[in-house]
């Protein structure tokens, strides 16, 4: 079996489905030609980072400032590839600096350490942040002046505000998700990697799950996991390698899934992917985008 599926990230509409189809035909395409399955998952990445509706690369959120993007990926494979990139701002592509950072003594690159990195290798382009991050900001910073995110959650974005413009500022002018992919190729390894804009709200420099090995992402000899969601739910519960480790264990694919998502809050948006050596599946609630090619088959 050779195999991809990709994610457009927990509660986007399902709709989106389309650009996950195109994005899955270009990893297909790499691992149809005898590929492996990481530049197969990076491949896909990108076409989701290019498509401007999904919550990363040039459709990222925008911090509270209004100004401010950054972005986190990671990818993997069984193979012991490992790369990571966090809070990396002016690049189009996060997850092809992550593929990048997979071939230097480190596993981890972040914030202007890795847009240097970026910038060396030709992959630094500043973009603008599309119309659906500016009225996503608006109105999470609306929400948030008029205390219905909660008396409390102001206070504490207030207090330990760490962005040049300053708060009243940012709320006079300016009223989550991921993306991933996970693949197994002819050869029988797996990959999984996932790219994000962050979430809103959020301070400057907050990296979620999505970098994070064995969170965002985990892939073995068994399977690979890719997790979308509230970081500050997933990491806790190392929410990629619980799940993989269920799958190890003998526990069915689409169970290990399922109960993934049980494991975060009854309120929590979350989706998982994965792939095995027998099939591919997803789990998400309430809803997430997604698109798989098994065998040739348009899943």
């Amino acid at each position: 079996m050779i195999a991809i599926m990709v994610h457009g990230g927990a509660g986007h509409p399902v709709t989106e489905s389309d650009g996950c189809l195109v994005a899955a035909q270009c990893g297909w395409q790499q691992l149809a030609s005898g590929g492996d399955a990481l530049t197969a998952i990076v491949n896909a990445i990108v076409v989701l980072e290019n498509d401007g509706r999904y919550n990363a690369g040039r459709g990222s959120l925008l911090r509270m400032d209004g100004r401010t993007i950054e972005m986190d990926a990671g990818i993997m494979d069984s193979r012991g590839a490992l790369g990571a990139v966090a809070a990396i701002r002016d690049v189009a592509n996060p997850v092809l600096v992550a593929h990048a950072v997979a071939d230097t003594p480190h596993w981890m690159l972040a914030g202007r350490g890795a847009y240097e990195c970026a910038r060396a290798m030709g992959l630094a382009v500043a973009f603008e942040a599309s119309d659906k991050a500016h009225e996503a900001h608006r109105q999470t910073m609306s929400e948030i002046a008029q205390g219905d995110e909660g008396g409390e959650v102001s206070e504490r974005f207030k207090t330990f505000w760490n962005f040049d413009t300053p708060w009243q500022e940012a709320i006079d002018h300016h009223g989550t998700g991921t993306v991933g992919a996970v693949a197994l190729d002819s050869d029988g390894h797996f990959a999984a990697g996932a790219s994000t804009g962050g979430s809103m709200p959020a301070l400057m420099g907050r990296v979620g799950d999505t970098p994070i090995l064995g969170c965002g992402y985990f892939a073995g000899s068994e399977g690979a996991i890719a997790v979308t969601g509230i970081g500050e739910h997933i990491v806790p519960r190392m929410l990629a390698r619980t799940v993989y480790g269920w799958l190890q264990s003998g526990m069915p694919l689409q169970q290990a899934l399922n109960c993934g998502v049980d494991l975060l809050p009854p309120d929590s948006d979350i989706g998982l992917i994965g792939v095995s050596r027998q099939e591919m599946a997803f789990a998400c609630r309430p809803t997430m985008p997604t698109s798989g090619i098994q065998d040739g088959e348009i899943r």
